[in-house]
């Protein structure tokens, strides 16, 4: 299976993802989930004490490290301390981050400083290495872990009695693709969303010692002791007609579905997808009018007593 043939020794994670390769994809989406990601980052620093440390765990390429720390900026300080188990996805966050860290107002200049940290969450505790803090940001990292319950207990003890975890999981799977592309059997995308959820399955199974999670986020947070478990689900939205970047990351998804979950399709829809993935045929999703991001992603909010 293709996601099961990347070396675990350079990509320092669990479940066999070679993410350092995965860079560019993960800045492509970054760039076109910016703005909702500035709003989420305004809404969970709005009500923290006055130079709060955050801590941004997962922080990929630095999507939300750069959107934290405009948040903090805009309200007089902090620290953003960014956590990867990958240090090609660190260095890249941290030279976002920081480049985001002064921001002008028409007053004065607030600075927060960017802390990075090379860790494996499934093995070390982010209070030792980086807490305690004010808001824990985790956006889909636990779910790659062995045992996610364990994860999340060691994020609750990073957070500061009266701070808050925000994990960002779930929600709404992205959809990209017109129902009828013209070629092949209508209907691909959902398939294609089928065929990934039986990988993840899959992914989940061959994480050595994986532990399953029954039930949902919100009863995980609670059982790790946090409060006022609640919940909200963002949009992020890209209608048709698009604009060339969401071509670029549609032919990185699909790329990226292909790999992983091709061998599940169906053959005729196999072929389907390398007709969308090739430059030199007309009905390649690089060129096409019709494609666009419509995804929504649910964050998981719990205040610690």
């Amino acid at each position: 299976m293709a996601a099961h043939s990347h070396n675990h020794a350079h990509a320092h994670t669990h479940d066999g993802i070679d993410w350092s390769s995965r860079l560019t994809a993960l800045r492509q989406a970054d760039e076109l989930d910016a703005e909702p990601r500035r709003v989420v980052a305004r809404r969970l620093v709005r009500g923290l004490p006055d130079k709060p440390t955050v801590l941004d765990v997962g922080c990929g390429a630095g999507g939300m490290s750069v959107a934290l720390v405009e948040a903090l900026s805009a309200r007089g300080g902090g620290t953003v301390v960014l956590v990867d188990a990958v240090p090609e996805l660190l260095d890249a966050a941290t030279s976002v981050a920081r480049s985001a860290a002064t921001y002008e107002t028409d007053t004065s200049t607030a600075t927060v400083r960017v802390r990075p940290v090379l860790a494996d969450l499934a093995t070390e505790r982010p209070v030792e290495i980086a807490g305690p803090a004010q808001l824990v940001w985790a956006s889909n990292v636990v779910h790659h872990l062995p045992d996610q319950r364990a994860a999340v207990v060691r994020l609750v003890e990073a957070v500061a009695p009266g701070g808050w975890l925000a994990l960002a999981e779930g929600g709404l799977s992205g959809k990209f693709l017109p129902f009828d592309l013209g070629i092949g059997e209508p209907g691909l995308q959902d398939r294609l969303l089928a065929a990934r959820d039986q990988w993840f399955v899959r992914m989940r199974e061959n994480t050595a010692g994986a532990v399953r999670m029954h039930g949902g986020w919100n009863l995980v947070l609670s059982d790790a002791g946090l409060v006022d478990v609640t919940a909200f689900s963002y949009l992020i939205d890209h209608p048709a007609p698009p604009k060339q970047a969401v071509r670029d990351w549609a032919v990185n998804q699909l790329t990226w579905f292909d790999e992983v979950a091709g061998d599940v399709l169906h053959p005729a829809d196999r072929r389907t997808v390398k007709q969308l993935l090739d430059p030199r045929d007309p009905a390649f999703l690089g060129l096409r009018d019709d494609v666009f991001l419509l995804t929504a992603n649910t964050v998981y909010l719990g205040r610690k007593p």
